[in-house]
């Protein structure tokens, strides 16, 4: 186990080894385990990456972050400023839907909301936000969207097949496979087997119909 000099030097080397972050206005203390970091640094991005950098750190359990963001001689950024070059950022990164997330800045704070597809949609807002001049901190609210399940999604359309007065959904096979879905069985036309497509393109998540739909 190391003693907390020991912890304390590892984080110092780390901060010092992690090329996005000035480190030299940066205290580092160790207590059992508990990493404290204070000083300054010029964004928020780079306070952020501080603490990522020090919770890799073998040793580290906790981190308190202490670490203040100061514009250095930067003339001070209105809010309706940075609330525009990050809705601007958002537009040019082709991984960041802009026009699912709300923008809320409030004396330099960044609050984002909204409802994201992926995972890493989430994540590249939160740091596309704090990469903004004169951001002091980004609160992400931003939620996933849940994913329907292979049987969640088989349900709803063979649900939808059964609605129907022009088809028999009894006659119809139904698989997904994650996005994909795959019709089989037969029909005695062509405007059942364009229902029965049209049930399938309906159901959430999916993203391609594979028709192996016979004419009777």
């Amino acid at each position: 186990m190391k003693t907390d000099s020991e912890l304390q030097r590892d984080v110092l080397d780390e901060l010092s080894w992690a090329p996005d972050i000035e480190h030299g206005h940066i205290g580092v203390a160790a207590h059992k385990g508990v990493i404290t970091l204070t000083g300054h640094v010029p964004n928020y991005a780079m306070k952020a990456a501080a603490e990522r950098a020090v919770k890799r750190v073998r040793g580290v359990k906790a981190v308190a972050q202490e670490i203040e963001v100061r514009l250095m001689s930067q003339p001070k950024t209105s809010d309706e400023e940075i609330a525009g070059r990050i809705l601007q950022l958002f537009s040019w990164d082709v991984t960041i839907p802009n026009d699912k997330i709300q923008v809320k800045v409030e004396k330099g704070y960044v609050t984002l909301t909204g409802e994201v597809d992926w995972n890493f949609q989430k994540r590249a807002a939160y740091t596309a936000a704090g990469r903004i001049s004169g951001v002091l901190g980004v609160a992400s609210y931003l939620t996933v969207r849940a994913r329907p399940t292979a049987s969640d999604v088989r349900e709803r359309i063979v649900a939808a097949l059964k609605r129907s007065t022009e088809i028999d959904a009894a006659s119809i096979d139904v698989h997904v496979d994650g996005s994909k879905v795959r019709l089989g069985g037969s029909v005695h036309g062509w405007n059942e087997r364009r229902i029965a497509e049209a049930a399938a393109w309906a159901a959430p998540g999916v993203l391609a119909v594979e028709d192996d739909i016979v004419l009777a």
